[in-house]
């Protein structure tokens, strides 16, 4: 999972190429409509449970946590028609666009960058401008750094917990499916879950190490959150029912389900 799914345009920002640029937030989500899943923060998770189902991700052994938007690859099922975000917690990763980092080849420095795709970008003065008249940044734009490092240093605690539960061997590769009232059928594979037989049989030793750093919590929120495909397959059938066939599904009591690779 790329941490670019949603950048177009990306360039460093820099006072010859912005100094007339500013950005409007205010303009919906609509530059997430076709990702069906983004990454999450360990820090999140918490918050996202709820409402989201939180998956784990990756490649090249990098595995991160992701939180799932749709059960087709183009479709977040989490927008509205008016590209509102439907749900309390919007994830970190959505709120930090159209800003990243740029990582140098060592890892070391990192350049603030802007999407110059994002509608919101514009050099009409709509929104928070980049920088002042006297052509330092302006306070909006220190705190979308303070933001981004923050977020950074929240991506390492990230891996770093991952690469815990790689080395206890708690990942199992999952499949959701899930029937629409239509009779269409979907599934997503491509994710993994921690797998609640072999976290049972870790040692003593093991889960008190992973509850001395509250990552035993993280790992049940994940858990948890599994659930919320359910809520995911309504999510979907509400985008193509009227709200009275959606009212009589609902009444049946149909659901989605989560089930392991066989």
């Amino acid at each position: 999972m790329t941490q670019l799914l949603i950048y177009e345009t990306a360039v460093p920002v820099s006072k010859a190429r912005h100094a007339d640029c500013s950005v409007n937030t205010g303009s919906g989500y609509a530059f997430s409509r076709k990702v069906n899943s983004v990454p999450l923060m360990a820090v999140e998770f918490p918050a996202a449970a709820p409402e989201y189902a939180i998956v784990f991700a990756g490649k090249d052994g990098v595995i991160m946590p992701s939180v799932i938007l749709g059960m087709r690859g183009n479709e977040n099922a989490y927008l509205d028609s008016d590209d509102g975000w439907k749900a309390t917690y919007l994830p970190a990763f959505v709120r930090r666009y159209p800003f990243v980092f740029s990582a140098s080849d060592d890892g070391k420095t990192f350049t603030l960058c802007v999407d110059e795709a994002f509608a919101g970008f514009n050099r009409e003065g709509r929104g928070q401008a980049l920088f002042g008249e006297d052509g330092k940044p302006t306070e909006y734009v220190d705190n979308v750094l303070k933001f981004l490092q923050e977020y950074q240093a929240q991506f390492q605690r990230t891996q770093a917990f991952c690469e815990r539960l790689k080395e206890l061997d708690l990942f199992e590769p999952m499949q959701a499916t899930m029937a629409l009232p239509s009779g269409e059928r979907l599934s997503l594979t491509g994710f993994m879950a921690i797998d609640r037989k072999k976290l049972k049989a870790l040692s003593g030793d093991a889960l008190e190490k992973l509850a001395s750093t509250d990552e035993l919590e993280l790992i049940y929120l994940h858990l948890q959150s599994m659930r919320n495909f359910n809520l995911m397959r309504d999510r979907i059938a509400a985008t193509t029912e009227t709200p009275q066939a959606a009212a009589e599904d609902a009444a049946a009591g149909a659901q989605a389900e989560a089930v392991a690779d066989a």
